[in-house]
């Protein structure tokens, strides 16, 4: 299948306040001239958990100063298998199953090509929350009672109850309530068509599993929007699934990356089609495919962070905030050290660091569109509105670590690092922090786990030329990612990520290694990671670091520093990890005044 059809380019068919399921005197964005964007991003937990609290507590407390977006992730059920994107490609998984050919009705009076029989023509209603026309809402099934149920039927009738039930305990308002049950029955029968249609030629294009993906992203904007006006804010669901510019035609098997010259058509096409809303608080889908080469290939499934991202680039916003469940970014995960520290300020390079080495912060990618255009992205806990959370500041001239530590030492001043945050701000903060230098520490410590070390041996110990180009070649040829690489002229140790690496591949790869040497896998392993900006200047911190370890009886498989130098990484046992963590934190990362442990209102 290519794909759906696609949507109607018109903007959204709300009118005014006062329409059928619209309370009155809903509070907007302001309309003052001088007033920036916000953009704001929800996680798939968040949404699913705290809509009326985000509603309530979040978004009416920044529309009188600044003009709010929301970018919403599909939302995440109780368990991670049960969230709605796995469910949606559990779904498409189901479609091109063999199962006994269903039984559809043909309805009265029409004539249709046979594979279409059973479907009926569609139009979506019009609501507070429908926005653009689905791109599954062109054909409707009959019946379900009327037709044999095909596997991912149920597994539909999941993702719709649990939409439902979110709907019925969130809404209060009896017309907002009615027209979102309305919205969500439509959408699940018009995406049980679509899937349908797929089953029947057997085929599900890169391009067709976007969108079915894709449909989760509507379903938890929809939700959202209505949670919203239920509680008095004039919100608009908005559609993105047909935002992307024309491009020139490419094979549609194109998997080439796409540059950033496409990125940054698509982040003013995004600005463009938000500012329509005005003075409404959109309420956006990540999804915005279609795209060369398909969405989930070319981006993956972090692609509504890209889009909050591209959102915030095209709107020229004071500020990126990532709303997680967690108060921003720590010197360590407070859920394995008791002592870690939340960090008011760090670089985008240390971000990108900890994101790559366990630490789910921000992809670097996404990172990178907004930094590059000055915008800061700031990390923020949905349990707790009101904490300053962590800001990843993109400015040259702020000295964050440093900075960061002053507030660590005082963590009353991160008060004044208010939202959005302003270049002033802090740089009166990195004046103050000149004036009361403190020692320069590392900025944080993480560990990455589910390792596999792999040792290469060559079995030519006079020939060495061609044996790092024979390895690196095999793991290309695999599809292989190593975390970490030691090498010398006749020896290689690669960490490889083992979570979600098939072990008949893994088998494989160390089949195709043995004839380049013998080869030793070592599972069970983790990579502890110290990071910090200023390392490169921190004479002895690799020494106290593997001292502690060693003191500390844990055994080091392999050490490897990254060419930034902000980054020194080993591999140990995992079942060490816990304990080299602390270890290392309360060596490389305790602040201390007086020969005592700095305090402070931090929530771990």
């Amino acid at each position: 299948m290519s794909g759906p059809p696609s949507p109607s380019s018109s903007t959204s068919s709300l009118s005014d306040n006062t329409m059928p399921g619209t309370p009155p005197n809903l509070h907007q964005n302001s309309i003052d001239p001088d007033a920036k964007w916000l953009v704001q991003k929800y996680g798939g937990t968040s949404v699913g958990k705290f809509a009326t609290k985000i509603a309530q507590d979040i978004v009416s407390g920044y529309l009188d100063q600044n003009k709010v977006v929301i970018v919403c992730s599909a939302r995440s059920g109780k368990t991670k298998a049960l969230g709605t994107t796995n469910l949606l490609l559990r779904a498409a998984s189901e479609a091109l199953q063999r199962n006994p050919a269903p039984s559809i009705p043909s309805t009265p009076g029409t004539v249709t090509p046979a594979w279409m029989n059973g479907f009926t023509r569609q139009s979506s209603p019009s609501s507070p929350v429908s926005g653009s026309p689905s791109p599954f809402s062109s054909f409707n099934l009959g019946s379900a009672s009327a037709r044999h149920q095909p596997l991912f039927s149920a597994t539909v009738d999941t993702i719709r109850a649990d939409h439902l039930s979110a709907a019925r305990t969130s809404i209060k308002n009896a017309a907002v309530l009615r027209d979102i049950e309305t919205e969500i029955e439509a959408d699940c029968e018009a995406l049980r068509a679509f899937l349908f249609a797929a089953q029947v030629i057997d085929e599900i294009s890169p391009r067709s599993k976007d969108s079915i993906v894709g449909f989760g992203e509507r379903l938890a904007c929809k939700l959202m929007t209505a949670v919203l006006r239920d509680n008095g804010v004039d919100a608009e669901f908005v559609s993105l699934e047909n935002v992307v510019p024309p491009m020139e035609e490419r094979d549609s098997s194109q998997t080439e990356a796409l540059d950033q010259s496409f990125y940054d058509r698509v982040a003013q096409a995004v600005g463009e089609r938000i500012k329509l809303c005005s003075p409404r608080v959109p309420v956006v889908t990540g999804f915005f495919g279609p795209v060369p080469g398909s969405l989930l290939r070319q981006v993956g499934r972090g692609y509504t962070d890209l889009l909050a991202a591209l959102a915030a680039v095209g709107l020229e916003a004071s500020e990126l905030q990532i709303w997680k469940e967690v108060d921003g970014i720590f010197t360590a995960d407070p859920r394995k050290v008791p002592t870690a520290r939340l960090i008011p300020i760090i670089s985008p390079d240390e971000a990108a660091e900890l994101t790559y080495y366990g630490s789910e912060v921000v992809h670097p990618f996404t990172m990178e569109q907004v930094i590059r255009r000055k915008i800061p992205i700031r990390i923020k806990n949905v349990e707790n509105p009101k904490g300053g959370g962590t800001v990843i500041y993109p400015d040259s001239d702020v000295d964050a670590p440093q900075l960061q530590q002053e507030l660590e030492a005082d963590p009353f001043r991160g008060a004044i690092l208010e939202e959005p945050v302003s270049l002033e701000a802090l740089q009166d903060l990195s004046v103050a922090a000149e004036e009361h230098p403190h020692k320069r520490l590392p900025t944080a410590v993480t560990i990455k786990e589910n390792i596999v070390v792999l040792n290469v041996n060559s079995n030519r110990k006079s020939v060495s030329h061609g044996f790092l180009a024979g390895i690196f070649g095999t793991l290309d040829r695999f599809g292989v990612v190593v975390d970490l690489i030691s090498t010398s002229e006749v020896h290689v140790s690669m960490a490889i990520e083992d979570q979600g690496l098939d072990k008949k591949l893994l088998d494989r790869l160390i089949k195709e290694l043995r004839k380049s040497g013998s080869v030793s896998a070592h599972r069970d392993m983790a990579i502890l990671s110290l990071v910090g900006k200023q390392m490169r200047n921190m004479v002895g911190i690799a020494g106290r670091m593997f001292t502690t370890l060693a003191q500390g009886n844990v055994n080091i498989e392999m050490i490897s520093q990254g060419a930034s130098e902000i980054n020194i990484s080993c591999v140990i046992d995992g079942r060490d990890a816990v304990k080299a963590l602390n270890l290392i934190h309360q060596s490389c990362l305790q602040i201390r005044s007086d020969g005592g442990r700095a305090k402070g209102p931090y929530l771990f």
